[in-house]
């Protein structure tokens, strides 16, 4: 079997509006890298349907080392939280290449 290496997943769910800004603020923080894709849902800031400009959300996600997981987390946290539909996550996940996500 290949090895496999420790990483965090790091993901975001957050308004469609916030696109721009949330990537520069995960490059910011160090993300070498990121993919992202619509997403639809509801949470506590109501139903998100993707139905009209306003209720569009994304999800994003960013494969990293711990540390830069951590940085991540700060910076969307402090930034964004507070005003906005933000929800996000670190997960555990092991990869193959690891050199790509640093």
């Amino acid at each position: 079997m290949t090895a496999l290496h420790p990483r965090k997943l790091v993901t975001v769910v957050c308004e469609a509006t916030l696109e721009r800004a949330v990537l520069d603020t995960l490059r910011a923080a160090g993300a070498g890298g990121y993919t992202a894709a619509e997403a639809r849902g509801q949470g506590s800031r109501g139903e998100r349907a993707g139905d009209w400009e306003g209720s569009r959300s994304i999800q994003i996600q960013v494969l990293c080392d711990a540390d830069t997981a951590g940085r991540l987390v700060e910076a969307l946290l402090a930034r964004y939280s507070a005003d906005f539909a933000l929800t996000l996550w670190v997960s555990d996940v092991a990869v193959a290449r690891p050199g790509k996500f640093p």
